[in-house]
This record gives C-alpha cells, sequence and structure tokens, in this order.
C-alpha cells in the first residue's frame, strides 16, 4: 500500500517532470543577482501569496543578499479544482509597512492572471513606490483572465497543470522539490 507521505510515491504520480530541483535552483539564484542589482540601496519588501509561493519565497529570499524584508498575502483562485475558478478570495493582507517601499510580488505561477491582478491591486493600497512582480513560471496561454506585467520570468512552461515545488493538487505535492505534471488517474 502506497502512503501519500511518501515522497518517492508522490513522484511516482507525476506522468514526466518538467524542472528538476537542480534548474530550479539555478534559475533562482539567477533571478537573485537581477533584483540584487535592480534593487540595491531600496527599501525591498517581498510579498508572496499563501501557500503555494511560500518554498519560492524562502529560497529566493535566502538568495538575495541586499537587505530586504518579506511578508506573505492569502488569496485562493482554485480551490480543489485543477483550473482557477476567476474568483478570487483574500484570506490574508500584509502586516509589514509597504508605505514608500519597493514591492516585489512573488508567485509561484502565472497562469489566468486574475490572482495577480487582485493582490497587486491590494498591495497597491498601502501606496508603495512601486510593485513589481517575480514568478517563477509563466504559463503559456492563448488568453488570459487579466494580463499583468511580471517583471522576472523564471521558466515559461506549457500550458499543463503542474505539482511540486510549492504547487499542489489538493493540497498535495507541494513537498516535491521537483515541478511536474501528474498522470492523468490521479485526478480524473
Amino acid at each position: 500500500m502506497r502512503h501519500s507521505s511518501d515522497k518517492s510515491s508522490l513522484q511516482d504520480d507525476l506522468e514526466y517532470v518538467i524542472l528538476t530541483e537542480e534548474q530550479i535552483r539555478k534559475r533562482i539564484a539567477e533571478m537573485a543577482r537581477e533584483i540584487e542589482r535592480d534593487y540595491a540601496e531600496k527599501e525591498l519588501v517581498l510579498v508572496s501569496i499563501l501557500k503555494g509561493g511560500v518554498i519560492f519565497l524562502a529560497d529566493l529570499t535566502r538568495e538575495i543578499s541586499i537587505p530586504h524584508s518579506y511578508d506573505m498575502v492569502g488569496a485562493s483562485s482554485y480551490g480543489s479544482q485543477m483550473s482557477s475558478s476567476g474568483q478570487v478570495t483574500i484570506t490574508k493582507d500584509v502586516t509589514v509597512l509597504l508605505k514608500n517601499k519597493y514591492v516585489l510580488l512573488v508567485e509561484d505561477i502565472y497562469d489566468t492572471g486574475a490572482t495577480l491582478k487582485v493582490v497587486k491591486d491590494l498591495l497597491e493600497v498601502h501606496s508603495p513606490r512601486s510593485v513589481e512582480i517575480c514568478a517563477l513560471l509563466w504559463k503559456e496561454k492563448k488568453k488570459r483572465h487579466h494580463e499583468v506585467s511580471i517583471k522576472y520570468i523564471g521558466f515559461k512552461i506549457p500550458d499543463v497543470f503542474v505539482v511540486g515545488y510549492g504547487l499542489d493538487y489538493n493540497e498535495k505535492y507541494r513537498n516535491l522539490r521537483c515541478i511536474g505534471v501528474l498522470k492523468k488517474e490521479i485526478y480524473q
């Protein structure tokens, strides 16, 4: 009997791996250098969206060598579905003061754009100097609900449902160190 907490069995649920742990680590280090260059001598605040962006935020914040702070926003548009409902619910606002600071919204995946637009609008209410977006994944889509400008893109991926590295299906698979596509029999 398989136990869903066993990482090897979780990885066995993948049809294929899109990005390995090594590829992800290397790209995050490169993105951190770009961020350091662009935000040197500026009051930088990273803001991630719970829950999916937490692992990306943790790895990115440790790679960035310039002083900065971070916080998290709670937002959801998926529920237990495999695609965004388009309806975004804010569950937590930031507690760090953002006024006159440079905010970098750290997101796991740019999919429909609905969540990013709502969260960016929420952050703008706090009167930062700027709000830019850093997305680990940029899903290639023909049409999005909301187009938003992404300053830093980790990887462009096809329009497939991915899990791992913070991304989930029914709250599982977030702990995988790679990013992959689930076998169809898992979710059908």
